[in-house]
């Protein structure tokens, strides 16, 4: 129970290390609230338990989800801004946070989250995107349980 309580938050300790431990003034994209896709189920999203500990540090936070926005502003009740869409959730924001595996996040314009976004960061929950590519595209990329990240220095 401790590692499934610890999986939901694991790539908290990343994005506090990348930002320099600090999320003052740091905004976050969040692609995902539900607990898996096609649902709006979100009892035990880890998008929930991210957000909590997101908003702790500092950060703002601006979501989308398919389906599940309107329970989290219904029952959960965070201090955050809800997307229209996927890429209007990036406007500005300084790193996208992938936490459901939407279809529709699986294949998505790269040249547009660019030009929507800050920084080209990504700290993907579900291991969406090859690492390669990620790279190859100069993405500061971290997922889960794999042995390398694709990187280019912070100050690309």
């Amino acid at each position: 129970m401790k590692v499934n309580e610890r999986q939901k938050t694991i790539l908290l300790g990343s994005i506090l290390d990348y930002f320099g431990g600090s999320l003052s003034n740091v905004t976050i994209a969040i692609w995902g609230l539900a607990f898996k896709p096609d649902t709006d189920d979100i009892r035990e999203a880890p998008a929930l338990y991210m957000i909590e500990h997101l908003l702790e540090a500092g950060a703002k936070i601006v979501a989308f989800d398919p389906e599940a926005m309107e329970n989290v502003k219904k029952q959960k009740g965070y201090h955050i801004t809800y997307a229209q869409d996927q890429y209007s959730a990036l406007e500005g924001a300084d790193a996208l946070l992938i936490s459901t595996e939407w279809s529709a996040f699986r294949n998505p314009d790269f040249d547009r989250m660019t030009q929507l976004m800050k920084n080209k960061v990504i700290f993907d929950g579900r291991n969406l995107y090859d690492l390669d590519k990620m790279k190859e595209l100069g993405y500061f990329y971290k997922s889960i349980g794999r042995d390398t990240v694709a990187e280019v220095s912070a100050e690309s």
